[in-house]
């Protein structure tokens, strides 16, 4: 299975929903487009992973390395819509600790 990444770019804050499978496959396209938003100054990132069937430690370790990216250029990362399963993917790596992981999907208008 393939993974749809959908950007949606709001100045410097940035909305990237993502569906279908994060594996050694799919992680070097994901890994690409994430890099180009990261080493954007200030970028604030929310991740939307409510369609995401499936993740492996590989893209955990696209995480990791966006991550890196964003904190060297004073940005922000977050994750919304975790399910249960990614959840426990989260945990079990220790990845809760220095990633901001919330199961709820935020939306609305500020």
């Amino acid at each position: 299975m393939n993974l749809k990444i959908d950007v949606q770019d709001a100045g410097q804050e940035y909305r990237i929903t993502l569906a279908g499978e994060i594996d050694a496959y799919t992680a070097p396209n994901l890994k690409e487009k994430f890099m180009e938003i990261a080493e954007q100054d200030d970028a604030r990132i929310t991740i939307d992973l409510t369609d995401v069937s499936y993740m492996d430690s590989t893209g955990l370790g696209v995480f990791i390395a966006l991550l890196k990216a964003i904190k060297k250029h004073n940005g922000s990362l977050k994750f919304v819509g975790v399910s249960e399963r990614l959840k426990r993917l989260f945990d079990i790596t220790g990845l809760t600790d220095i990633l901001n992981v919330n199961s709820q999907v935020e939306g609305g208008v500020k």
